[in-house]
């Protein structure tokens, strides 16, 4: 595992001990990052929310792009060691927070994000649960982008936003989503 792009380009990462946790393959990462840039243009200035971050790899890969400051929200012990471990060694510190904890436990939001990304366990349905309690609680701003990453025979669908687009790669499939306009 690496960071493909950015400052910290073709460092490796560190992927949590024992098989809890499912890293993002490099090439689902790639191909979810060609589809943010095609969206986004820049990562600058963004303020990054990585939910289910296992390693970090995706917010790490964000802030490697540019963007401005990443919180990581993880519980699994392995998970945050390896993530902790990656931070440190990419100098992220400064740009980062970790929250140890359940992403489905996240209280009210201090500020919004305009990028969320989440890696929940496939088959659980943990990334739409998390996806309509962010909205409540205010974690999401207006034109913000949102990426789940699901198996390929999952749907996610939330009430309040809109697919973008859906994107199979191999096992894993990307649904990117934005919330609805309020405008009539």
């Amino acid at each position: 595992m690496r960071i493909i792009s950015g400052t910290w380009r073709s460092r490796p990462l560190v992927a949590p001990k024992g098989d809890t946790t499912r890293p993002t393959a490099d090439r689902t990462r790639e191909t979810l990052f060609s589809m943010l840039t095609s969206r986004l243009g820049s990562f600058e200035g963004l303020q990054v929310l990585d939910l289910f971050s296992g390693s970090g790899a995706l917010g790490l890969e964000a802030l490697s792009r540019g963007a401005a400051y990443c919180v990581f929200v993880e519980q699994d012990r392995a998970a945050l060691e390896a993530l902790e471990s990656n931070i440190a060694k990419l100098g992220a510190g400064s740009q980062s927070e970790v929250r140890r904890g359940s992403a489905l436990m996240l209280g009210p939001a201090r500020k919004p994000f305009d990028l969320i990304l989440m890696d929940p366990p496939y088959g659980t349905g943990a990334g739409s649960v998390a996806l309509d309690k962010l909205a409540r609680l205010g974690w999401i701003a207006p034109g913000a982008l949102i990426s789940i990453e699901t198996g390929n025979r999952e749907d996610t669908e939330v009430k309040g936003f809109e697919i973008d687009t859906i994107r199979d790669i191999g096992k894993a499939r990307i649904t990117l989503l934005r919330p609805e306009s309020t405008v009539e």
